[in-house]
């Protein structure tokens, strides 16, 4: 499986305010660029958090990025996959909607009707680690699935765990011309924080977009950097 992590952040490296309010950092050409990455992957990941504060769709804007998938014979939109240890998100969320396939991956923990509230909402959910998603076991799932190639898309907490999993082979970053601030802001990589064996990034290009930058990165394999 191939994981690509994507994100928009101030100069100051947040996702968002203190408020958790969704911040508009890139423009147009930028939101152009993830339609495009968006249609290129098997599925599009969040964690629940992004889910409860933003209510996304994940699915494509370019009808011909939609047309030029069906003409390959895949599905119109890719799939959609939620990151949710305690089956949190909304029988009613967007992302539950008809458009596209959509996973939840949830835990041994998670209470039977939840997960049936989610599969009657249209989730395949995949059970994956006891009290906390085992995001290694679930691509292993996802994989058996058809899904070869993800796309996240965050918060930090997700980012985070793909990174200290060593699940990412991409990191791909736009930095806008924004600052932010705030301790309690999310950042683009949150979670418990590294303190040692960070993980290695080798950077490939850089493009000015909108007025910010984009910043890709491979990133090395655990077994060859830690």
């Amino acid at each position: 499986m191939h994981v690509v992590v994507n994100a928009a952040v101030s100069v100051d490296g947040k996702l968002a305010s203190r408020e958790r309010e969704q911040l508009r950092i890139s423009g147009p050409e930028d939101f152009a660029r993830v339609d495009r990455l968006r249609a290129s992957a098997d599925a599009v990941m969040v964690g629940v958090g992004t889910v409860l504060a933003d209510d996304p769709s994940l699915t494509l804007d370019d009808e011909s990025l939609v047309a030029r998938r069906r003409d390959a014979g895949q599905s119109p939109h890719p799939a959609r996959i939620v990151a949710d240890s305690h089956a949190r998100t909304p029988p009613d969320a967007t992302i539950l909607d008809d458009d596209a396939e959509t996973f939840v991956l949830v835990t041994e923990a998670t209470p039977t009707d939840h997960l049936r509230s989610l599969e009657e909402g249209g989730a395949t959910v995949i059970v994956a680690g006891t009290d906390r998603v085992d995001l290694s076991a679930a691509c292993n799932e996802l994989a058996a699935a058809g899904v070869e190639t993800i796309m996240a898309e965050g918060g930090g907490e997700l980012i985070f765990s793909l990174f200290e999993d060593d699940l990412v082979d991409e990191l791909t970053v736009y930095v806008g011309s924004m600052l932010v601030g705030g301790r309690d802001a999310p950042t683009l990589a949150d979670g418990e924080g590294f303190v040692a064996e960070f993980p290695d990034l080798d950077l490939q290009s850089v493009e000015r977009l909108d007025d910010g930058v984009v910043l890709e990165y491979d990133v090395a394999d655990a077994g060859e950097s830690r």
